[in-house]
């Protein structure tokens, strides 16, 4: 039980017993009947299981962290980045302040100087996000009353309008590719291409092995465990692909069947995709080296090894997806279908559970995509034998390896 003791001519305190066994102390109180209030009130609360020990809330949100940090099971990339962000924007903000003096509105006005200082809205969304769970915790723990973290909605209406994402076009998508076999290679070419053709993510085709390719079939595998390759920091590792609905099989158009088996001729590694010397792809390595010159030329380099133009500056990989949605909805492929070749969850959980692919739709989706790829390729080769561009590479030396190989 709580009891009162006076320390003082008018002053007294309340004790009371900590979880951990020690006592703890509350003084301030002028008389012996607003202590001796204060007490019975944690009386109360300890048996109602709402008791708060009011010393919990002094802790240190730096000095929470390393409990919380290791108390979260997430993925290792998810914690790579849990780690960067706390490390670098929670702790120097926010580790020598109090869990109890932590208020929304101090949030709020931490989100607006971070957003003043050019961060990203998205990286501000996970910083607070982050912060949010961790106090979340703390009330869950009772070092806290509640999360002052809640939604805000006064303040001023965005009306920027949302960032449309890029996509390519078959012929683009062709043009980059080339542009990326003359820069670093055919394997760059072809990686490219299946992106385009599958849907399939970075991380699904650089983890995709031969053990999942089956060619004969036409088809590849996202395995459940092995399905996609991950990189945190300076470490790659094989593991799961980014959701459940992402473990799927990816049935190819014929071109690419020829593509991919000249490919896997040309090596001996497990992987498909990999570099000209047998290492595992990186995606910033292959950016910089081949789909940033690839996409958006390079006119305004001094002398580089091969002049490319510019096809859809500011394409990335990730944007090769778009453009495959983008063309099985102008093919008017049904909107299950499409979400089952790219790992998308159907929200709506009726048509989830009653949609299937008939078989006609398959082929009507594969002679799409084999549609798609004979009319770049013819259209490429207009292109080829039109009279030289300044600084044009020669398509006619780079597409006889793609064409004659998918011939």
């Amino acid at each position: 039980m709580a009891f009162v003791e006076q320390i003082g001519k008018n002053s007294w305190r309340v004790r009371y017993t900590k979880d951990d066994g020690t006592i703890g102390s509350i003084p301030g109180f002028t008389s012996k009947t607003t202590a001796q209030d204060k007490a019975d009130e944690i009386d109360a609360d300890r048996r109602r299981g709402t008791f708060l020990d009011p010393s919990a809330g002094k802790l240190l949100l730096g000095e929470f962290t390393t409990p919380w940090f290791d108390s979260i099971d997430v993925a290792r990339s998810t914690e790579a980045q849990y780690d960067s962000l706390i490390r670098n924007h929670i702790i120097p903000r926010w580790g020598t302040t109090c869990l109890d003096s932590i208020t929304g509105i101090g949030v709020r006005s931490w989100k607006k100087k971070l957003r003043t200082q050019g961060y990203a809205e998205s990286t501000i969304k996970t910083i607070v996000k982050i912060l949010s769970m961790m106090l979340a915790d703390a009330a869950d723990e009772q070092l806290i009353a509640a999360n002052p973290i809640k939604p805000q909605r006064r303040g001023k209406r965005q009306h920027a309008k949302r960032k449309e994402a890029l996509w390519a076009t078959p012929e683009q998508v062709l043009r980059i590719a080339l542009q990326a076999a003359g820069l670093v290679g055919i394997r760059a070419a072809i990686l490219i291409i299946t992106a385009a053709w599958t849907g399939a993510r970075w991380g699904e085709l650089t983890g995709l092995q031969r053990i999942n390719t089956h060619l004969d079939d036409g088809r590849i595998v996202i395995d459940p465990d092995i399905g996609a390759l991950h990189e945190v920091g300076s470490s790659l590792y094989l593991g799961p692909p980014k959701t459940a609905e992402s473990i799927r099989t990816i049935t190819l158009p014929s071109f690419l069947i020829r593509l991919l088996q000249w490919l896997l001729d040309s090596h001996d590694h497990p992987h498909v995709f990999v570099t000209t010397d047998g290492q595992l792809l990186r995606r910033s390595n292959f950016a910089r080296r081949a789909m940033r010159p690839a996409a958006d030329g390079n006119l305004n380099r001094k002398r580089p090894p091969i002049w490319v133009h510019p096809v859809v500056p500011g394409l990335t990989f990730h944007q090769l997806r778009h453009s495959h949605k983008t063309w099985l909805i102008a093919d008017a492929i049904p909107e299950v279908a499409q979400a089952l070749r790219l790992g998308h969850i159907i929200q709506d959980e009726v048509k989830r559970i009653y949609s299937h692919i008939a078989p006609e739709v398959e082929v009507r989706l594969l002679n799409a995509l084999e549609t798609r790829w004979a009319n770049a390729v013819a259209t490429m080769l207009d292109t080829a034998n039109t009279p030289d561009t300044t600084h044009r590479p020669n398509m006619l030396e780079l597409l006889p390896s793609l064409t004659l190989t998918a011939a």
